[in-house]
């Protein structure tokens, strides 16, 4: 009862008692690479190294476990109360984005960050867009290419490799500039928006969809989820939604606005998590079977671990866009 009754007058006061310990807390600040594989020399080339990577070795693996030659999609899906499948999710986060930044079919459009192409055919197909669409990886670049050859729309397509921070692209080339869960891979976010900035036409948008911090202190028992996270997908960091706001108008944008999809997303979550605790035996087998490599290892860890991050209130996940004047 005296231990009890000295804690207690010591919390009041402000201390804190001898047999209480203070949670750890991990800080995730803009710029920094908080990969468990990042090294204290880190660069964009690096962390583009291990984006490249990343989707190289688990192409197969979305098809398989994610996405299908229909919808091609390497992001989230948008459930909505007309919503009856994960395909049809998938799909409609195209619609969604496209509607939100009102984007018409006479509108150019750089795709940034185009992963295996399934915007930029959906795109193509349903609106009759013309598109450039990037990629830092040469077999992405490849596998898009002939999907769309496959889905009849090539010629509206060009697919080139390039760094959506530095792009070969003139000065107000571009109506649109789409970026969907591809932003988070950069290393410093103003990098990629002083890029889109530039060649955007004036009046050109700008729309980007992906998670954001909700916090940047991290508890220690939530750090290994943000971790897994960071590491399978190779995200060097994310973003408060604020601090990308500011970001925009930094680099000159106006008129920016923020869709909050948390609920339409996490049903995608949670499935992603279903699917992952399905394979869990298989991956447990083949990694001892040493047929899973370090990579597809990480990235199937990350369908365990996103749930947590959006039951926990880590991340939210939205929609930025914005107007070049």
């Amino acid at each position: 009862m005296a231990l009890a009754r000295f804690s207690q007058r010591y919390k009041l006061i402000g201390y804190q008692p001898f047999n209480e310990k203070k949670e750890k807390m991990h800080t995730i600040e803009p710029n920094q690479d908080y990969r468990s594989q990042s090294s204290e020399d880190v660069s964009a080339e690096a962390i583009q190294a291990a984006a490249i990577k990343h989707y190289d070795a688990c192409y197969w693996d979305y098809l398989f476990a994610w996405s299908s030659r229909n919808d091609l999609a390497l992001h989230y899906g948008y459930w909505d109360e007309n919503t009856h499948s994960h395909s049809e999710s998938l799909l409609n986060k195209n619609q969604k984005l496209y509607e939100v930044a009102s984007i018409k079919s006479s509108d150019y459009v750089l795709d940034a960050g185009c992963g295996i192409g399934g915007s930029s055919i959906w795109m193509a197909k349903n609106h009759a867009n013309h598109l450039k669409a990037i990629t830092i990886s040469v077999k992405q670049a490849y596998y898009a290419a002939q999907h769309a050859k496959r889905h009849g729309v090539a010629d509206n397509i060009d697919f080139e490799v390039a760094d959506f921070c530095a792009t070969p692209y003139a000065d107000e080339t571009f109506d649109i500039v789409w970026g969907l869960e591809s932003v988070c891979h950069a290393l410093k976010k103003a990098d990629f928006l002083r890029e889109a900035f530039r060649v955007l036409k004036k009046g050109g948008r700008l729309v980007v969809c992906d998670g954001f911090l909700m916090q940047r202190e991290i508890a220690d028992a939530d750090w290994p989820a943000m971790l897994d996270c960071l590491d399978g997908w190779a995200v060097p960091n994310l973003c408060l939604r604020k601090e990308f706001a500011q970001l925009l108008s930094e680099q000159g944008f106006a008129d920016i606005k923020y869709d909050d999809i948390t609920k339409q997303t996490e049903p995608s979550a949670g499935y992603m998590y279903k699917v992952a605790k399905r394979l869990e035996p298989v991956q447990k087998i083949s990694q001892w079977l040493g047929l899973r490599s370090e990579t597809q290892t990480a990235n199937f860890k990350v369908g365990l671990a996103q749930q947590h991050l959006f039951q926990n209130k880590l991340v939210e996940y939205g929609i930025f866009t914005a107007k070049k004047m």
